[in-house]
């Protein structure tokens, strides 16, 4: 992974999280917290997460249930904060996807540790940790083609997109009507490393509108929301 990875901390204790979260700031990982499944559902959908440390005991919906549906939707690795008493749970979260676990209480170094194993046996593998839907998605007279990474109007005309426009709007189109940040949209169409670059998402935007905007100076489709970021104003059907 050449960006800085991004870790997504899931744990309804603050007082565990929070300093947690900055002895991993700290090791060199930009860390986002959460503080259980809903919110943690929130904001892997807002960013590209590499890997998941993931509390079992929370109130709500539950570590393994999360767990599950994080191993159902995509390939992100898991590791488990486990409490020594629930051995049990810890066979069902390795049974259901998750990559490790660490007893709780626990070294932060330990942690540190297996999370660089997971990262570094990731990348040997290969595996996109947060690969981009597939499929086509339709909004207000367009179509974009990922797999084609193609983008086509009304009377089948393609449009030609960079690789950033493309990126771009792939990361607006599969959440529409969602705030997203710069920094969320740094995050999902260039990896970290592009963060250096002043308004590079601004300028992307502005190009991307005089492309698919009847009136670029007045847009419909990518509205800024201002102190916000950007959203796509449009309904979007998968096809």
């Amino acid at each position: 992974m050449g960006d800085t990875p991004h870790l997504l901390l899931v744990d309804d204790e603050r007082s565990i999280r929070e300093p947690l979260a900055q002895f991993l700031t700290r090791q060199g990982f930009r860390v986002t917290q959460a503080g259980d499944a809903e919110g943690a559902r929130m904001r892997m959908a807002a960013y590209a997460i590499d890997l998941v440390i993931l509390d079992i005991m929370m109130p709500g919906e539950d570590g393994l249930s999360l767990c599950r549906h994080i191993r159902a939707t995509g390939d992100t690795p898991v590791i488990l904060l486990t409490a020594k008493t629930e051995e049990t749970d810890r066979i069902v979260g390795l049974e259901i996807g998750a990559d490790d676990y660490v007893v709780k209480p626990f070294s932060p170094r330990e942690l540190t540790a297996r999370i660089k194993v997971i990262l570094r046996r990731a990348a040997a593998g290969g595996v996109r940790q947060h690969a981009p839907a597939a499929g086509s998605f339709a909004f207000a007279g367009w179509v974009l083609k990922s797999g084609e990474r193609a983008l086509v109007d009304h009377d089948g005309v393609s449009v030609p997109l960079s690789t950033g426009e493309y990126n771009l709007l792939h990361a607006l189109v599969t959440r529409p009507r969602q705030v997203l940040t710069r920094d969320q949209l740094l995050d999902l169409t260039q990896g970290r490393e592009a963060a250096a670059f002043d308004r590079a998402i601004d300028n992307q935007v502005s190009r991307l509108r005089r492309k698919i905007e009847a009136d670029p100076k007045n847009p419909e489709l990518i509205k800024t929301v201002w102190g916000g970021g950007y959203t796509l104003a449009a309904e979007v059907t998968r096809l």
